[in-house]
């Protein structure tokens, strides 16, 4: 019963840390400001985001689930704190202010953050549960190229 409530408060956490930062966005990806951005050549059409950013808080929030579920330490409360407060923050930075670099310093800390929920936590019953990690991970890189390519080019 607690991994259940667990669940639900990491996806209703996580989903509403999306949908906020979809708030602050300020017409994010349909803006016209984005629209004349030199973007990368690599930059996915919009849906993909909408995908990847769905699959990747069903990850995270049944990773966060096991390993709360297992050890809660002060340190994970504020690092998991951390994320939300720099996954919802990049969004106003970007799209919302164009501190495009102030972007690209959020998104750097945001990727160091969960890299070290994936290297930090390795006890043995949550090892397997890292794995749940990647797609947010591999997101992560892609998202930081696209917005250094835009601190770069424009």
């Amino acid at each position: 019963m607690k991994k259940a409530y667990l669940l639900i408060l990491f996806l209703v956490i996580n989903f509403g840390g999306l949908a906020l930062g979809s708030w602050l966005m300020d017409g994010g990806p349909t803006s016209d400001w984005y629209n004349n951005l030199q973007q990368a050549p690599w930059t996915p059409p919009g849906w993909v985001f909408g995908a990847a950013w769905t699959l990747i808080m069903i990850c995270f929030s049944w990773y966060l689930t096991t390993l709360f579920s297992l050890k809660v330490s002060t340190g994970m409360v504020l690092l998991y704190t951390f994320q939300v407060l720099l996954n919802v923050s990049w969004n106003w930075f970007f799209f919302n202010q164009h501190w495009t670099s102030i972007g690209l310093i959020v998104i750097n800390i945001l990727t160091i953050i969960i890299f070290t929920f994936f290297f930090a936590f390795t006890f043995k019953p949550i090892k397997i549960y890292r794995t749940l990690l990647l797609p947010y991970m591999i997101w992560l890189c892609i998202a930081t190229s696209l917005n250094a390519y835009v601190v770069i080019y424009n």
